[in-house]
């Protein structure tokens, strides 16, 4: 509770043992204080956190074996990277021999083998956050958690650290649970994603599950783009029946986009074609984005670029067409 507003409300979630669990939502969604939760540093005001079947919401944070990497990677400024990893082993009561061994070890694992003297102040942040996650694990905690833990790295360094992370979760088998509102990331580096809206969970399922079966407007719009189909300016054809209080809905690169008199594809007959006019296109690298109206409606295509395709621009006729299947029914 903040003041009288539950910032969480009617939270119930297990953590399966080794899974990478990401925590998804908007600003206000719940999501941060969901972690404050697990990690001790917030009390519930009802209900109860079990760590292996053992109740520790009354537990304090530094009495619970956990490991956590804060976006702002807390290192010690005053200590070496070498004395930043073994700080967690010594509070442990683990001896000086084995604590250099130790710190030797995951140095090395980390690909910071010769960065043990340097102080923090002296590492770029894609090194800070490798002393970070290292700090998190060299005591082996049975968990881990991560509040937004490559939000202060650019993109290609935010990218690298993912596959980094990916690596390092599948060699220790840690039990994780991240915080995050990056949808990218969290579709990247997870095993199963919790979506949460207004301090309740929204959905929880696979990343694949998620993007392709989303359960509400709300998910779809979130996790990815999504062309949400209500009240559009043309008939929407499916191939079963629509259930009660819910739209239609399709990705943008489920959309084929062609010039009105190209011939239609083999599988046409399992297909619905409707035709419109660019309003704008954005090139994006290796995507282009068009933005289709067809009568009042506007649609966004996504489609890979590749070699002798053609590219439209903003006034051009086109034809969209996509599979009937590839539409799916989510709750408005």
């Amino acid at each position: 509770m903040y003041g009288k507003v539950p910032a969480v409300r009617d939270l119930s979630l297990t953590v399966r043992r080794g899974e990478f669990l990401t925590i998804l939502g908007p600003s206000g969604s719940g999501k941060t204080t969901t972690l404050m939760l697990l990690a001790g540093f917030e009390a519930p005001s009802a209900g109860d956190i079990l760590i292996a079947g053992q109740s520790v919401a009354a537990v304090p944070s530094y009495r619970r074996d956990q490991g956590i990497v804060f976006q702002s990677y807390a290192l010690f400024p005053h200590l070496t990277v070498a004395g930043n990893l073994e700080f967690p082993l010594e509070m442990r009561g683990v001896n000086a021999a084995d604590r250099k061994i130790r710190v030797g070890r995951m140095l090395e694992r980390v690909h910071l083998r010769d960065f043990g003297g340097r102080m923090p102040s002296q590492l770029s942040g894609g090194q800070q956050q490798r002393v970070a996650l290292a700090r998190a694990l060299i005591a082996d905690p049975p968990f881990l958690l991560l509040d937004e833990p490559l939000g202060a790295l650019d993109r290609n360094l935010r990218e690298q650290m993912q596959i980094e992370m990916k690596s390092l979760h599948k060699e220790f088998g840690i039990t994780t649970v991240c915080v995050t509102h990056d949808q990218e990331e969290a579709l990247t580096l997870s095993d199963r994603i919790v979506v949460m809206r207004s301090g309740r969970i929204e959905q929880i399922d696979t990343p694949e599950a998620l993007y392709d079966r989303p359960a509400t407007c709300f998910v779809a719009k979130f996790l990815g783009e999504a062309n949400i189909l209500e009240e559009p300016d043309f008939r929407i054809e499916f191939d079963s029946a629509q259930p009660s209080g819910t739209v239609g809905m399709i990705r943008p690169e489920r959309i084929r986009i062609v010039a009105p008199k190209e011939s239609k594809r083999s599988d046409a007959d399992r297909r619905q074609s409707v035709t419109g006019t660019v309003d704008d296109m954005i090139y994006a690298g290796p995507l282009r984005k068009y933005h289709v109206r067809v009568g009042g409606t506007v649609l966004i295509v996504r489609e890979h670029v590749a070699a002798g395709q053609p590219t439209f621009r903003p006034g051009d006729e086109v034809r969209l067409d996509w599979l009937r299947s590839d539409v799916r029914f989510v709750a408005a």
